[in-house]
């Protein structure tokens, strides 16, 4: 059955060593289904069983390279097949530098030309350039990595390829408790554990954070709202900044002893106070990790 809604495809392709792995990346956070490294000659398939499908899928970035160049001379065809789908909108993104910054980056990474194992690695550029003149032409988009960082580039393709008012950058706020462990995937971590516990009150004791006696009795300390004020005042200087610096998600977690009462309190709290200038995300990673259970 096909698709009612235009799928939009973009191929990324280009000079090995040029900044494709950024740009899946970037695309992935743009909401893309990203496939990496898929032989050409699988295009025509993978276009039938997307087309096909039941599912909700309208955006989708494949990366083709020399990876797969026993299968690269079939490209060309795979494309003209592509321009015949009137369901599909097809992209080609070209990624390019220059042969001395290419040369600089494999010996920096150590790694070999995919056209030279074993040989000097601008031996292979030149030879996969001659194989992509022709792809590079029929690119819609270049874009020369040669002066820019990879958070230039991911800036880039942000730009270029995000949807209008489309938000990327996030907080994911996210309480937790000592006792089971910090989360791995923190990038900011507060110990709230000096703060009065509300575990050592009867009647709270089997609540949580989320039940408003809880919140309030976490809150009407004088030590919890210095807190909440330093907090508030250190992130809205810092999220621009990571923001800026081009990272997608920033995750905040809030830690207590149990992960129960007063993490649960302040990261509703403080993802309620983002929420009108950012994309928020919240979970109570241990709220029902109670002794016995």
């Amino acid at each position: 059955m096909a698709t009612e809604q235009e799928t939009k495809l973009v191929i990324i392709t280009g000079m090995s060593g040029a900044g494709k792995t950024v740009a899946i990346q970037s695309f992935e956070d743009l909401g893309y289904y990203c496939v990496d490294n898929l032989p050409p000659a699988l295009l025509p398939k993978f276009l039938e069983l997307m087309r096909d499908t039941t599912n909700n899928i309208h955006k989708v970035a494949l990366v083709m390279d020399l990876r797969g160049r026993e299968f690269f001379d079939s490209l060309v065809e795979s494309l003209d097949v592509v321009g015949d789908e009137d369901w599909l909108h097809e992209h080609i993104l070209f990624l390019d530098a220059h042969d001395e910054k290419l040369v600089s980056r494999y010996k920096e990474t150590r790694r070999s030309h995919p056209l030279a194992v074993g040989d000097l690695p601008l031996k292979g550029i030149r030879q996969e350039r001659k194989l992509l003149d022709e792809l590079r032409g029929r690119a819609q988009r270049i874009i020369d990595t040669t002066d820019l960082k990879p958070k230039d580039l991911r800036e880039k393709i942000l730009r270029a390829y995000s949807e209008e008012k489309q938000e990327i950058f996030s907080v994911h706020m996210v309480s937790f408790g000592f006792k089971y462990g910090l989360p791995i995937d923190a990038d900011l971590v507060f110990d709230v554990r000096f703060l009065p516990n509300p575990h050592y009150v009867a009647t709270l004791q089997p609540l949580t954070g989320l039940n408003q006696d809880v919140a309030s009795y976490v809150f009407k300390w004088n030590d919890t709202q210095r807190f909440q004020e330093k907090v508030l005042d250190l992130l809205s200087f810092m999220l621009p900044l990571y923001k800026k610096e081009g990272k997608s998600q920033l995750v905040v977690a809030i830690g207590c002893t149990g992960g129960q009462h007063r993490s649960v309190a302040l990261a509703e709290y403080f993802a309620k106070k983002l929420s009108p200038e950012y994309i928020t995300h919240i979970s109570h990673r241990d709220i029902d990790k109670r002794k016995g259970h």
